[in-house]
C-alpha cells in the first residue's frame, strides 16, 4: 500500500544473560565446568503504523518505573530495563512526531511486562486495544495465581481497557495489516504481516528474541509457554517471510531493530 507507513519507536534498552535468550548458550560440561556467560544488551520497541484508516500502536513497552520497585525484583534481576524512566511512551512517541492522542487503536502483541507497561495511557479511553483470545484469559490467571507466568503484572493490565478480542490464527485489522496468532512465547502471542510500499514487513516480536532464535535456537524454557508451538509459529513465520521477501522484525534484537528502523544508518 502506498499510503501506509511504518515508524519504529526505541523504547530503551533491557540487559540480561544471554543464556535467557538463547537456550542453552552458556552450559557446564565436565570438560568445562566454569562456562563463560554474555550479559548483553536488548532492545525495547514499539511501532506506529499509519494507514488511511488509522493509527496503530504496536505495544506500549515497559512501565517507567520498573526499575523502582514497579517489576517484581526476581524479574529485574533477570531482565533489567536500565533505562525505563527515561523512556516514557508520551516522551518516545513525541520524538517519533506523535502524541498519545494520535493513536486510534492500540494491538497489544501479548501482556508481559516489557510489553504492557504502557497501557495506563489508554485506561478509561475509548481507544480499543485489540488482544488474543488466548492471551487475556491466560495473563489474568498468571497474574492473580502462582501458576503460568511470573512476567504478567496485573497493575499493567487489570484495568478499564477498551478490550478488542482477536480470534483465530489471522486477523485483518486494517488494510496492509494482518495480525498473526504465534503462540508458543505466550498463548497469545501476535505478530503483524504488514504491506508497506517499499517491502513488507513480518513483525515476528517475541516469537523471536534474537537472529539465534529465528534461526532454529529456542529461548530458555522460562520464555517458553510451549514449545511445540514455539517450533510450528516459527515455521509459519519462515514460510510467509519466503513466499513474500518480507523484512523481519524481532522482539528484542538491538542490530536487527537498527537495521529496521534506520537508527543505525
Amino acid at each position: 500500500m502506498d499510503d501506509l507507513t511504518v515508524t519504529c519507536v526505541d523504547r530503551g534498552r533491557v540487559q540480561a544473560d544471554r543464556s535467557f535468550v538463547v537456550d542453552g548458550h552458556s552450559v557446564a560440561t565436565a570438560s568445562d565446568r566454569n562456562p563463560e556467560h554474555k550479559y548483553e544488551t536488548y532492545v525495547v520497541w514499539n511501532l506506529v503504523i499509519e494507514t488511511p484508516e488509522m493509527t496503530v500502536l504496536w505495544d506500549t513497552g515497559s512501565h517507567p518505573e520498573a526499575g523502582d520497585g514497579y517489576w517484581p525484583t526476581p524479574l529485574y534481576e533477570a531482565f533489567a530495563h536500565v533505562d525505563a524512566a527515561e523512556h516514557t511512551l508520551s516522551a518516545d512517541l513525541e520524538t517519533a512526531g506523535y502524541t498519545i492522542d494520535d493513536i486510534d487503536a492500540v494491538v497489544m502483541s501479548h501482556l508481559h511486562l516489557d510489553h504492557a507497561g504502557g497501557l495506563h495511557n489508554f485506561a478509561g479511553t475509548d481507544v480499543p486495544v485489540y488482544v488474543h483470545r488466548e492471551e487475556l484469559p491466560y495473563a489474568y490467571y498468571s497474574a492473580n495465581t502462582d501458576e503460568g507466568s511470573i512476567a504478567y503484572l496485573a497493575s499493567d493490565f487489570d484495568r478499564d481497557m477498551n478490550w478488542e478480542i482477536v480470534h483465530g490464527d489471522s486477523y485483518h485489522l486494517t488494510d496492509g495489516v494482518e495480525l498473526l496468532h504465534l503462540p508458543g512465547h505466550t498463548p497469545g502471542l501476535m505478530g503483524a504481516f504488514i504491506d508497506r510500499p517499499e517491502q513488507p514487513l513480518l513483525v515476528v516480536g517475541d516469537e523471536a528474541y534474537v537472529e539465534a532464535n529465528y534461526a532454529g535456537q529456542s529461548m530458555a524454557t522460562s520464555l517458553l509457554w510451549n514449545n511445540g508451538a514455539w517450533k510450528e509459529s516459527l515455521e509459519r513465520c519462515r514460510d510467509r517471510q519466503r513466499a513474500t521477501g518480507a523484512e523481519v522484525l524481532l522482539g528484542h534484537d538491538l542490530a536487527v531493530f537498527e537495521d529496521v528502523s534506520g537508527a543505525a544508518d
